[in-house]
Parts: C-alpha cells; structure tokens; sequence
C-alpha cells in the first residue's frame, strides 16, 4: 500500500536523521535516510553524467511516491542554487544556494532562502583552519556543518568517517520552534553528501 500525504509528512516530523551513501559508486549514487528508530524514511538513486542536477527523494527503494525534487537551476555552476519541490503539497519548500568559490577555496556554505528567493539563514563548515586542511593537506578528517535561522543556530550536520560509505547525522533538536523546514533541512543534507562530497 502507497503512503498517504499523512504518512509522507510524519517523515519530516523528527529531530535526528542518518544519511547512509556508498562512497564507491562507477554510475551514479543512492542514499538512504533513516529516522531515530532506524526505519527507512527516504531513498534518492542520483544518475552519473547529468549536466544539471535532478535529484529525486522517494520513500523507498521502490520509488513509486516522490517526495521531494531537489533541482539545479543552471548547469554547471559553482554557485548553483537548486530549488526544493514538494510534489505531494504541489509546492514549492524555499531553495539553497552554495557560495562556489568560498566552498571551494575556504569552507562549504549554503545560503538558506524561501519559496520567494530571500535570505532566511547559512549552512556553513565548521571552521575556515580545518576546511583549508581538509582540502589542501588530508580528507580524513570528517566534516562538521552547523545550520543557523535568524541568526540562531537550529541544527548540526556531522560526517562520521568511514571510507567506503558516507554517513551524515543531522541533529535539528535546538530548532525548537522548527523555524528550519524539515523538507529544506533534508535537502540541503542531501546536496552536502551529492555536492559536496565529490571533493572528498
């Protein structure tokens, strides 16, 4: 039996996430997110060679309901914003935009914008010194995002070394007021494991 839209939005109802994703992958990557308890909340099976990124989260392997489109809104482009839809609202979440040159010099941020394009907070690294060592001298220190609202911090994205699968818990428990969309908070966990992840 196909979840119902009340089942889908459970999902999004947690404060603790696990991205699970095979590092060696020849074509294309899946991931999968868990919940607390360890169930299978969402699978995303990403296509190798795609110009622009289309990435899809289903709630399973199966991938007959869709739950969220994470979509690039230009091809090849360091600063790229992707938009996030959800086609079970038939609406648009809000987008995040990675700032492609300090990403790739310094430290990884992701500006945080609403559904009408204004600026609502900052997925950013945890620190300028380790981003420099993990991109110019080792990639086995694992990375550490924290996600700021308002200027409030209301989550942390930590990478747990391992080098065959990469695994990102998410925390979002100090969002008390979940001024973070859930939807928004997974996609940008998402784009840290398909985006960012390549660096490594």
């Amino acid at each position: 039996m196909a979840p119902t839209e009340d089942d889908v939005y459970l999902r999004y109802s947690f404060d603790q996430y696990v991205i699970r994703k095979k590092v060696f992958k020849i074509f294309g990557g899946a991931c999968h997110i868990y919940g607390p308890d360890g169930n299978l909340l969402f699978y995303s099976k990403q296509k190798a060679f795609k110009l622009k990124e289309d990435i899809r989260l289903y709630t399973d392997e199966g991938m007959q309901v869709e739950a969220l489109t994470i979509r690039a809104r230009k091809m090849i482009d360091i600063s790229a914003a992707y938009d996030v839809f959800d086609p079970v609202a038939n609406e648009s979440v809000g987008a995040l935009q990675r700032r492609g040159l300090k990403s790739i010099m310094l430290r990884d941020e992701w500006v945080i914008l609403d559904r009408e394009n204004r600026e609502l907070g900052m997925v950013r690294e945890d620190s300028v010194v380790l981003g420099l060592i993990r991109r110019h001298l080792t990639n086995l220190i694992p990375q550490k995002y924290h996600a700021e609202v308002g200027g409030q911090q209301v989550g942390e994205y930590r990478q747990h070394f391992n080098p065959f699968v990469l695994r990102l818990t998410i925390d979002l428990s100090a969002d008390t007021d979940q001024s973070f969309d859930r939807r928004l908070a997974i996609a940008a966990a998402v784009l840290l494991c398909a985006i960012e992840g390549r660096q490594n």
